[in-house]
């Protein structure tokens, strides 16, 4: 991982000078077990059934798991994408049981994650040629800020940075945004908290987060939307199905929901 300094320094080219994707929301979170690519199927599903046509892209490079979620064999991959086999738009499948599209990941490719920049690059510009095909393009994120998530991340349109409670989770959110906001001043960043014990919980959180921005980074990222706790989400993964397929009157599903009429709203 680059150093601070490095960050700082770093030609203002390539990804930066990127025209960003109008309708691309990276969903990202500073650590692993936060309910990210959970939030990302229901978000995905949510803005489907609100009539959007969505686009679920499985950007985490070296772990890709929406197809495991989802319960979803492709055939093709983002692998054949990156080994030159196939283009992008060659490797969309449509998910029928929640009618969104996906471009499946690879997981355990080592040679995806560190995917040199020029190859992002033109990869973000696939995406951004895919975009105009759709309503909303959610790309997945890897945890953490190692290149490929910071690359794509900064051609989004928006990030949604997705937290929980934890300690652990609060301090490596504020990581992810101080490094995005260092390399890409102009993000758009929002905030998602999972698994909160109640709205009020969720308020505190965030409220949290917020502080630390405002006094250390002089930024204000807006609250997205707070998913409440929900014993059925485990359920919904394990069955490999959507929450809103199974249980769609649950507080986490209607959560989910509000958060993507709120996106709509918001163009």
């Amino acid at each position: 991982m680059e150093t601070v300094q490095e960050l700082k320094t770093a030609p203002r080219g390539g990804a930066r000078s990127q025209r960003k994707g109008k309708n691309m929301l990276a969903i990202a979170s500073g650590k692993g077990g936060v309910g990210k690519t959970w939030f990302s199927i229901t978000l995905a599903h949510a803005l489907s059934a609100l009539r959007q046509k969505t686009l679920l892209f499985d950007g985490d490079l070296g772990l890709a798991n929406v197809d495991i979620q989802l319960g979803l064999m492709a055939k093709y991959d983002l692998g054949s994408v990156v080994s030159g086999a196939m283009s992008l738009n060659q490797v969309v499948h449509h998910y029928d049981k929640c009618r969104f599209d996906v471009i499946a990941g690879r997981s355990g490719s080592a040679g995806l994650a560190s995917m040199p920049v020029g190859r992002l690059q033109i990869l973000g510009e696939d995406l951004n040629l895919l975009a105009t095909d759709y309503d909303k393009i959610i790309l997945d994120m890897g945890a953490g800020v190692e290149k490929p998530v910071r690359i794509l991340s900064g051609m989004a349109e928006k990030i949604i940075v997705v937290c929980t409670d934890e300690p652990t989770s609060l301090t490596d959110a504020y990581a992810f945004i101080k490094i995005m906001t260092m390399q890409y001043p102009k993000s758009n960043i929002n905030i998602v908290i999972n698994q909160a014990n109640s709205l009020r919980e969720g308020q505190r959180t965030y409220d949290t987060l917020l502080k630390a921005c405002n006094n250390f980074l002089k930024i204000n990222p807006p609250l997205l939307g707070i998913i409440r706790r929900d014993t059925r989400v485990r359920d919904s993964i394990r069955n490999q199905n959507s929450i809103i397929n199974r249980y769609p009157t649950s507080e986490a599903a209607e959560d989910v929901i509000a958060i993507a009429r709120r996106l709509i709203a918001n163009g």
